[in-house]
């Protein structure tokens, strides 16, 4: 499956950066943001399909952003990205998340989670 809208979500610049590059090379039409509230804001103005929303920010968490994302675009199918242990529950990932994937990222794992987060949308 290509051309799947695709934003990152993740105050790491560098890692952002090099998945959003990663995913372009893999025909994901890609875009990084680095802070929650231009993460906002790109939301409103072009919504994703998918949403890769690390778990841990300064300001609002993951979590937070994922409950006021959801909100507005319930449709948005969200991953989240950590560098800790994916659990689904109120404490780690909240339920209705699509998936979540660990640091560091192998690329073949997340694409296919990305295609089937893209499928679900399709579904609906």
């Amino acid at each position: 499956m290509s051309w799947t809208k695709v934003l990152i979500v993740d105050d790491e610049v560098e890692f952002a950066a090099a998945l959003s590059e990663r995913l372009l090379l893999r025909d994901y039409d890609t875009k990084a943001i680095y802070n929650v509230d231009d993460a906002i804001a790109a939301i409103k103005q072009d919504p994703p399909e998918v949403l890769l929303l690390d778990l841990k920010m300064p300001g609002m968490s993951g979590i937070e952003l994922y409950r006021t994302i959801k909100e507005s675009h319930p449709s948005i199918e969200v991953i989240f990205v950590t560098g800790q242990a994916c659990q689904n529950g109120d404490e780690t990932i909240p339920r209705g998340a699509f998936d979540c994937v660990m640091k560091p990222i192998d690329i073949d794992e997340l694409t296919k989670k990305i295609d089937k987060a893209k499928q679900r949308i399709i579904k609906k």
